[in-house]
């Protein structure tokens, strides 16, 4: 069974660091790219970060943009993302997502987590 599991969300103040998680099962995820994705209360999902398939940088929305990083662990079949410099707007549930397109970052992701929410607040 494809699976793939967000952890490393919770509570943080201003200003504070997270690492989320996304573990993959089933699969090799060094061989998809995968892209995190928030949604805020309220507000519709947003792409946040994302990583073609063996690739080792990756994109990122304008927002978080020098604040968070995407990087693979293969070992561990994982991607992480690591966010620095929180603020109160990065409060979200954060998804993280795979799709086998071997050359970019696809508009659409076939295999989704369940999410793990982040809170920035003092």
């Amino acid at each position: 069974q494809l699976q793939l599991v967000e952890s490393g969300g919770g509570l943080v103040q201003p200003g504070g660091s997270l690492r989320l998680s996304c573990t993959a099962s089933g699969f090799t995820l060094e061989d998809y790219a995968v892209g995190w994705f928030r949604q805020a209360p309220g507000k519709e999902r947003e792409g946040v970060s994302c990583i073609s398939a063996n690739a080792n940088s990756g994109s990122y929305a304008h927002s978080v943009e020098g604040r968070f990083t995407i990087s693979r662990d293969n070992a561990n079949n994982a991607v992480y993302l690591q966010m620095n410099s929180l603020e109160p707007e990065d409060t979200a549930v954060y998804y993280c997502a795979a799709d086998s397109e071997r050359y970019t970052c696809p508009a659409v992701y076939e295999y989704w987590g369940q999410g793990t929410r982040v809170t920035v607040s003092s």
